[in-house]
């Protein structure tokens, strides 16, 4: 017994584990962006909404972190998963319990009281890992422990994200229907003035009705602002973790800063984006599952034991003659299955050959997105400089056009069309102005974030809790 014990205690600690060990992919990473822009700048450790110059922003963001229901679901999960890493490492030990026992019967005509019996005992059993199918469950169960991390992680992100991205949009919205108000209040100003120069017989009929088409067409688009202001507003009470609320607000729209482009290369978005990272150690974790499937084609050996007093009497349990101890193995192995372990076997390398294709599709994903991401915010900043030249040529356009009509070498039509033309030009630059703050967000969402954990920046951010081995 002592010589199996040695020996099967000798094959744990040599290594031995079948299945195959995890290799990494080797993935095909582009050494430079398709696209790039001269300004960067390094995003670690940074927290990159803050260059937006927005308090408001900063404490939304903040009270996301804190009361977000979707974060606090991946919270628990972690730890769901830190208890179940626990439980899986525990298979790696022996187990230890302990109990008593009595019992009475009449079984025994001439000795009655040898029926009777009273025990006290500690027990010991223990599955020796020789194959490594153990140490192979506890590996893949740690890489589904750091897999459950890494999506922590990334619903971190897009909270902050997601919140940035609506509270922009809630901005954009707020402008917008400042300058449909603005808009509206010029046209009534403009059929006041032109109602009474119909009356006294200086202008005609038809432009004051175009005068009014235009003014009812404008006003109509008020609820229409005020209700995707009052949508937008309950989505980011949503985010927040509140039940639908007003949401304070900061800068307008024109002041907000717009954050550096993150630097980087290719092979960055490896070790940052956190789906990536998820995807591989779900790829570990599958890796490791084969080996677990096919240790089942090899013995289980498990050594057994027991120490305690046993006595017919309560009285007698301690005395020397009560002591007793067994010790023994169990050899069990697999001789005919019907195909199940092949099954099996076959079953976990295919999930491995999946997790591979979805760990390769989500790096060449990562890539797109950053390269879209990237041309997104080229361009928006471009059409951004054009928007704002077309407003102010329809500033210079109006104010002309305005002082002909008052000075009476224009109609009232020259106007109007002024007052439409700047109107969409004030519209669409605060949406080109929008669009090249979401593009700066989607592009620090596709490089991974600044989001770095450290404890400054999630001190007041719930954790999970280590796993408990004992008992």
């Amino acid at each position: 017994m002592n010589k199996l014990l040695a020996v099967s205690i000798a094959a744990v600690l040599s290594g031995c584990m079948v299945g195959p060990d995890y290799i990494k992919p080797e993935i095909n990473t582009p050494t430079q962006w398709r696209n790039s822009v001269k300004e960067t700048q390094n995003t670690t450790n940074s927290e990159w909404w803050k260059q937006l110059g927005d308090p408001v922003l900063n404490r939304l963001i903040d009270q996301a972190i804190q009361g977000n229901y979707d974060l606090k679901i991946a919270i628990a999960r972690v730890d769901q998963y830190m208890g179940l890493y626990g439980s899986t490492r525990s298979n790696l030990f022996p187990k230890f319990s302990g109990g008593s026992q009595a019992q009475t019967g009449n079984s025994a005509i001439l000795n009655p009281a040898a029926d009777d019996q009273v025990n006290l005992s500690g027990n010991m059993n223990w599955q020796i890992d020789i194959w490594g199918e153990l140490r192979r469950a506890n590996e893949a169960a740690l890489a589904e422990l750091l897999a459950q991390q890494a999506t922590q992680q990334a619903v971190m992100l897009t909270l902050v994200s997601k919140v940035a991205l609506t509270y922009i949009r809630l901005r954009e919205l707020d402008q917008q229907l400042a300058i449909t108000k603005e808009t509206v209040a010029t046209l009534k100003e403009g059929l006041r003035i032109n109602t009474l120069r119909f009356i006294e017989g200086y202008t005609s009929d038809l432009e004051v009705q175009q005068n009014d088409s235009e003014y009812q067409r404008r006003s109509a688009q008020i609820p229409q602002y005020e209700q995707q202001v009052a949508l937008t507003e309950n989505a980011l009470a949503v985010l927040l973790g509140s039940n639908p609320r007003a949401i304070e607000r900061g800068l307008p729209i024109d002041e907000l800063k717009l954050p550096a482009v993150p630097a980087g290369l290719p092979s960055d978005l490896l070790v940052r984006r956190p789906d990536i990272a998820q995807a591989e150690q779900q790829l570990i974790a599958a890796n490791a599952q084969i080996g677990v499937a096919r240790a089942q084609y090899f013995p289980n050996i498990r050594l057994t034991g027991s120490v305690g007093q046993i006595s017919t009497q309560v009285a007698g349990l301690f005395t020397p003659g009560a002591n007793f101890w067994t010790i023994g193995s169990a050899v069990l192995t697999p001789i005919f299955t019907a195909g199940k372990i092949a099954g099996d076997v076959r079953a976990a390398e295919a999930v491995q050959k999946a997790a591979v294709a979805n760990y390769q599709k989500t790096i060449i994903t990562g890539f797109s997105e950053f390269e879209n991401a990237l041309i997104s915010l080229i361009k928006t900043q471009q059409q951004q400089d054009k928007q704002i030249n077309r407003v102010t040529a329809n500033k210079n356009y109006y104010h002309l056009s305005k002082v002909r009509y008052d000075e009476g070498y224009v109609t009232y039509l020259t106007e109007l069309d002024a007052i439409r033309q700047l109107f969409d030009a004030q519209v669409e630059l605060t949406s080109a102005r929008a669009e090249t703050f979401k593009s700066a967000v989607a592009l620090y969402l596709a490089m991974g974030g600044g989001w770095i954990a450290n404890q400054e920046n999630t001190a007041n951010l719930p954790k999970p809790k280590p796993a408990v081995y004992f008992p």
